[in-house]
């Protein structure tokens, strides 16, 4: 359908769809999707949208947790965002992933909803000591544009633009996208839908910045394992998630400009 007359959107993923680097706990988080949300209602302020992201949540979480919900709002747009969660652990099965990705983009389309998702940009340009793990991405990727052309799902490719990797678009923890980074990605999807008013600018580099010495570079490496590496993986080793005992944000669809727990989130707008 024309990118303008999209009313429902729905949002399923992990932490970057929830908006973890963009915002607080305090004031709330908004993330990529709040802000392509807030593109399309520019478009058709009618636009009702819902968020099920939760943050921690595998590619097999995403599905057996979300997608019934998901299909139950019925939107007509959706994004399904997963993956990196199975990156980073120890056992990682690119197929496996990417058979759950595309059983949720199976459902969606067959639903009748647009579905938009997008690729990952290489990790070990973000954290020099993740390469090991770079591989992964780039099989996910391919994975993840097979599924989509099997269904008929847009793909975003963030993963094919070097601006992705700046710094600048990541939170300390190089796990989440910053604010400007997740304004990029908002971007990225809405030129992948062809949303009017949107275009290109969101793969443009930012302006040059001093580089830092080898022995400032590797100090930086370190400092970001001592705290943020190392408090990660003992959490896996622990069986433990960031997600833990946490549901979705905006479980309901409503419009743009509302925000769970107002007055506004009285029940209307959402589906029937």
């Amino acid at each position: 359908m024309p990118s303008g007359e999209y009313t429902r959107y729905v949002a399923l993923g992990d932490s970057q769809t929830e908006g973890m680097g963009d915002g607080d706990e305090t004031a709330g988080l908004r993330g990529f999707a709040d802000r392509f949300a807030e593109r399309l209602a520019a478009v058709n302020p009618g636009l009702q949208y819902a968020n099920l992201a939760v943050r921690g949540r595998t590619a097999d979480q995403v599905r057996a947790g979300q997608l019934g919900p998901a299909l139950g709002l019925r939107p007509d747009l959706a994004t399904v965002v997963a993956g990196v969660n199975d990156l980073l652990r120890p056992r990682f099965d690119a197929a496996e992933v990417a058979g759950h990705l595309e059983e949720m983009f199976a459902a969606l389309t067959g639903a009748g909803t647009h579905v938009v998702t997008l690729t990952f940009p290489d990790i070990g340009k973000i954290a020099p000591l993740a390469r090991p793990v770079r591989s992964r991405v780039f099989d996910l990727n391919t994975r993840i544009r097979d599924a989509a052309a099997r269904h008929g799902v847009v793909v975003a490719e963030t993963g094919l633009h070097a601006v992705t990797t700046d710094p600048r678009l990541w939170t300390a923890d190089r796990l989440h996208a910053s604010p400007l980074g997740h304004e990029r990605i908002a971007a990225a999807l809405a030129q992948a839908i062809r949303l009017p008013g949107s275009d290109d600018a969101w793969t443009l580099p930012l302006p040059p910045q001093r580089v830092p010495t080898a022995r400032q570079a590797a100090e930086a490496e370190l400092r970001w394992a001592a705290a943020h590496l190392g408090p990660w993986l003992l959490r896996r080793l622990r069986g433990q998630s960031s997600g833990h005992g946490r549901t979705a944000k905006r479980p309901r669809l409503l419009p743009v400009s509302a925000r769970p727990g107002t007055a506004a989130n009285t029940g209307r707008g959402e589906s029937s």
